[in-house]
């Protein structure tokens, strides 16, 4: 048995085994045009960062030369990366960024999001094989500078690009259409010195090759998409893959000793160490139809989890807890569907989203010992969900569809003085409070997304505010969404969150 326990977890992980120690995600590493300066890269596992070195002329007129890291790809997909030029340079106009390539002739057709030395950030483009790229119409300039994520797309034989400032929103700078490039390219990062003499050095990091699927997609009926678990260092925004699986898991809590994460997979649920070893499940006895609702007591010593009971409206969720090393589940609920999402500072007592009539969900408190639901919410026409008790227990936070778009609230622990505390387009959804109290991070969904809804595989942003108020700022842009970071998610030392993000 236990030969077969082993045999299924091992299967479970996705084998991360085309990680190349030079090149990382990137099949080759090569220089386009013979540049005079041999370029080289190298690739930090450790923290998942590329030190790209690159010479060249230029990459401009009838030919280029430049390094370029670059896998094949075909149909849709996302290219998203952070981009640092190192030092001062020598040329102005020397350059990186993402490239879409029809193959390594130095006078290939392409199209380039590139940030250049002295800030300048365009969309160039050489749109048959030969041609001379011309300025300025194979080009489209971003109304800003000195941006540090760069995002290519390609739709169809539409290339879009974006990019965002740090702690912004990424925004389009253009788009071209590229009718000749073939369905299989080479796509990459890649740097150019713009001096044929000259060796130039760049840093590039969170860097994310994303197959996209349709707005209609249906995992449920067409299948999921690969998951990855990261963590994220919330104040520099660096980001860290640490385990990858071929189908679906969600929702991670950081364990009290800092040193594992938590989170469900096909209705069990697992730890596994920070670098992505030892993956071990969790005992929740009968539970093994648990979602992505669960989460750990601020004592750390119980977990409450949310189990599927059959034959009951709504899908039957239903709130239990068990000890946090496992064990069998108390229930808590008698009502469904209960869907758990925080627990109150004096380990008694848990909060969950409930819907009890019509096709709205309030928000309630219960002791875990038992007695009567409180209902802390009257949403009749809207939809409130997410709450989180603040670390001291004055607040409950969650996010609610009372303007129209979702947005996130507080209001005290009886349900008393409700105030909102965000204010944008966006549908912001799931408030998760840091443990010093400080900060509130949060996933918000586009603008054309039902407010009442919070879909998968959807292009979402993990964004970061002061818990006293104030503007979020984006930490994270990622393909993801349900199941990316519905539950408390933070590590012990406020400084880290754990998430999920989507893609093959």
């Amino acid at each position: 048995m236990k030969r077969i326990i082993l045999l299924i977890t091992m299967a479970m992980v996705l084998d991360l085994s085309y990680l190349n120690a030079q090149t990382g995600i990137f099949q080759s590493a090569v220089d386009v045009g013979d540049p005079k300066k041999a370029g080289s890269t190298q690739y930090d596992e450790g923290n998942q960062t590329y030190t790209i070195k690159g010479g060249g002329y230029n990459i401009w007129f009838g030919r280029d030369e430049f390094h370029f890291p670059h896998t094949k790809l075909s149909g849709d997909f996302i290219l998203t990366a952070n981009f640092s030029l190192v030092g001062e340079g020598v040329d102005a106009h020397r350059k990186l960024g993402w490239m879409i390539r029809e193959s390594l002739d130095e006078d290939a057709a392409h199209i380039s999001a590139t940030l250049h030395g002295d800030g300048l950030t365009v969309l160039q483009w050489r749109v048959l094989k030969g041609a001379h790229m011309r300025d300025p119409q194979d080009e489209v300039f971003a109304p800003k500078s000195h941006y540090q994520v760069i995002q290519l797309e390609r739709n169809g034989q539409n290339i879009i690009m974006r990019a965002a400032m740090v702690g912004e929103p990424l925004q389009e700078i253009g788009a071209k259409t590229m009718s000749d490039l073939p369905d299989e390219i080479l796509a990459g990062i890649f740097v150019c010195a713009h001096n044929e003499d000259v060796l130039e050095e760049a840093l590039v990091w969170n860097v994310r090759i994303e197959k996209p699927v349709a707005n209609d997609y249906n995992p449920y009926q067409q299948g999921f998409l690969g998951s990855h678990l990261e963590t994220m260092n919330v104040f520099d925004g660096k980001r860290k893959i640490i385990h990858s699986y071929e189908k679906r898991f969600e929702a991670p809590n950081w364990m009290p000793d800092g040193e594992k994460l938590l989170f469900n997979q096909e209705g069990s649920l697992y730890t596994i160490d920070l670098d992505g070893q030892n993956m071990t499940k969790l005992n929740t006895g009968f539970a093994n139809r648990n979602n992505n609702d669960h989460g750990i007591s601020f004592n750390g010593k119980l977990l409450a989890i949310s189990h599927h009971r059959e034959g009951l409206p709504g899908g039957g969720s239903t709130v239990y807890v068990l000890p946090l090393e496992g064990g069998e589940p108390q229930q808590v609920t008698d009502k469904t569907p209960s869907y758990w999402h925080g627990w109150a500072p004096n380990n008694r007592e848990v909060v969950y989203v409930a819907n009890r009539e019509g096709d709205h969900y309030d928000i309630y408190k219960k002791s875990i010992k038992g007695g009567e639901e409180v209902k802390l919410t009257d949403m009749t026409a809207a939809h409130a969900d997410g709450p989180e008790y603040s670390p001291d227990g004055k607040y409950i936070y969650y996010n609610a569809s009372v303007t129209g778009t979702m947005q996130l609230w507080r209001m005290k622990s009886d349900g008393s003085q409700k105030e909102q505390i965000t204010f944008d387009q966006y549908n912001d959804w799931f408030p998760h409070i840091s443990p010093d109290g400080n900060w509130i991070a949060f996933i918000s969904f586009p603008t054309h997304i039902d407010p009442k809804s919070h879909p998968t595989y959807k292009r979402v942003m993990l964004r970061l505010m002061p818990a006293s108020g104030g503007a979020p700022k984006t930490i994270a842009h990622l393909y993801g969404g349900q199941g990316t970071i519905n539950v408390p998610s933070w590590s012990p030392d406020s400084k880290h969150i754990a998430f999920v993000s989507y893609s093959k």
